[in-house]
């Protein structure tokens, strides 16, 4: 009786429990839609660090890590391609952890290129980012696009 009592009481919280992590999830994509387009289109650091956790953890190995790295590569951005933006085509999340997959072009007229940016976020805040870069060719081997 007492096991039957104790699995009813679990299975009425799961409910309550799903609700809480479903939203947390919508919550950790808000916010790195927010932060990505403070930091990579409107290159404002200053706008997109109230995002940071209390470390930034960066694993692309052409950054440097913390937000001073975050803030060297916005003013890098600023100088060298100041019309570059970059369009979320799709947003995935899992738990802490939220992958966009990116059409970013740095400079007009081109191509660009297919980001995939993986962030992880702790109580709400982006501590870690891991990115891969490949660049939309002028041809392609199919007729499928790459989004």
């Amino acid at each position: 009786m007492l096991r039957l009592f104790l699995a009813a009481t679990f299975l009425s919280l799961a409910p309550a429990a799903y609700a809480t992590d479903a939203a947390q999830v919508e919550a950790n994509k808000k916010a790195v839609v927010e932060f990505y387009d403070l930091a990579i289109n409107q290159k404002n650091f200053d706008a997109a660090s109230k995002f940071l956790g209390p470390r930034y953890t960066q694993h692309n190995p052409n950054a440097a890590d913390g937000p001073e790295g975050l803030k060297a590569f916005l003013a890098f951005l600023r100088q060298k391609f100041p019309d570059s933006h970059s369009e979320i085509k799709r947003i995935f999340a899992d738990g802490d952890y939220v992958i966009l997959h990116v059409h970013a072009v740095r400079t007009p007229a081109t191509s660009g290129f297919a980001i995939i940016d993986i962030f992880k976020l702790e109580n709400g805040k982006i501590v870690e980012h891991w990115d891969v870069r490949q660049e939309i060719p002028e041809q392609s081997a199919n007729s499928n696009t790459m989004f």
